[in-house]
């Protein structure tokens, strides 16, 4: 892949979260795609996947991905939202960059979408918020796998309201060329069977669109509590698709993080 230009934010935990190497990360991402099994169902608008290391929540983050690439003919843009590990927040940050690499490739930021949220007082434009940020980044390998050419609309989420969150997604929220992608891990560093029990509580929450996640219960609570507000005005269903934890995938099981996949769908919205 060519140098990415001054204006094209370079991928930042290639070689760390995942590999740096273009014809490995494609072999694994495609590995990871096809040792799931998507069940069929109805087309999914929006989807909450984990952003850990692939080794750790790899195979959760797949078993929502999976079932995208039936929609790659109609899927253009994608709404990404992910909390801030970095870089102190307020509001939610939009980059300067006109687009984003991974080693996969280049994709192009939809500077049209971001001028639709700009007039709002929680919408920043901040290229530092966005420069080591890791949520993000490695949704996108996945994207650029099961989707064909894509716009993408990213946002890192700081200090914010569920409410801001969710005018936010009903700004982008588009038809059935739009999904919004939702990166969040769930429990952290607890030991494996209290971090099934919490996550097992925190899944029921999300599938009751009942939005009053805390940070404990997930690090990306914020944008989570965003999207539940905005699928029960939508009157989407949400369905758990994995839940498991680093103990699972890597086998430490003294101190873990979990992982949950999800999806939301419109009752109506069948997958062709």
């Amino acid at each position: 892949m060519s140098q990415p230009t001054p204006d094209v934010r370079p991928a930042a935990v290639a070689g760390m979260f995942y590999p740096g190497s273009p014809a490995v990360l494609a072999r694994d991402v495609r590995l990871l795609l096809t040792d799931t099994s998507p069940a069929p169902g109805r087309r999914a608008k929006a989807i909450i996947a984990p952003h850990a290391g692939y080794i750790y929540s790899g195979p959760i983050a797949a078993s929502v991905y999976a079932p995208l690439h039936a929609l790659r003919d109609s899927i253009r843009r994608v709404v990404l939202l992910g909390p801030t590990h970095r870089v102190a927040v307020n509001g939610l940050a939009a980059p300067a960059s006109t687009a984003f690499a991974t080693p996969l490739g280049v994709v192009p930021v939809d500077a049209e979408a971001i001028a639709t949220i700009a007039h709002l007082p929680q919408v920043v434009v901040s290229d530092d918020a966005h420069a080591l940020e890791h949520s993000l980044e490695v949704q996108l390998p996945f994207l650029q796998t099961v989707l064909d050419r894509f716009t993408l609309v990213p946002l890192a989420v700081g200090r914010a309201s569920a409410a801001q969150v969710a005018e936010v997604l009903e700004c982008l929220w588009g038809g059935d060329e739009t999904l919004i992608v939702i990166s969040s891990d769930l429990s952290h560093y607890l030991p494996y069977a209290l971090a099934r029990q919490t996550d097992a509580e925190t899944a029921r929450h999300i599938v009751a669109l009942d939005a009053h996640i805390d940070h404990q219960q997930a690090c990306g609570a914020t944008p989570v509590n965003g999207l539940l507000l905005a699928a029960r005005r939508h009157a989407l269903k949400a369905q758990l698709i994995d839940l498991r934890n680093s103990g699972d995938t890597a086998g430490d099981r003294s101190r873990v993080v979990g992982y949950g996949a999800f999806a939301f769908t419109a009752e109506t919205a069948d997958v062709h």
